[in-house]
């Protein structure tokens, strides 16, 4: 009883799945569409490069983000003997002395 029941129910999923909805046409496509209504075209190709481009803009920039704080935790970790950003300057090099700012 149960071997029949699981063969009804695969030819009722394989009956399905064999006959589309709406049929197709001759060439693959439903009636009355052309094979040029159905493509992107060329805005869909410059959509897409587009795309493209900036996503590898964006890795690029994410990857050279990444190396640099890389690098600054290295020399954080290193002891610190130049400045951890670029610009940033030491109390020595400012000429400050923390003692006297503390006053």
């Amino acid at each position: 009883m149960k071997l029949s029941l699981v063969d009804s129910l695969a030819q009722g999923i394989i009956a399905f799945s064999a006959t589309p909805s709406p049929s197709a046409g001759e060439n693959g496509l439903r009636p009355g569409l052309s094979p040029d209504q159905v493509t992107p075209g060329f805005l869909g190709f410059v959509m897409t490069a587009f795309m493209v481009i900036a996503v590898v803009m964006l890795m690029v920039s994410m990857t050279g983000r990444f190396r640099r704080m890389r690098y600054r935790a290295q020399v954080s970790e290193a002891g610190g003997e130049g400045p951890a950003l670029p610009g940033a300057r030491s109390a020595e090099q400012s000429g400050d002395d923390p003692a006297q700012q503390a006053d």
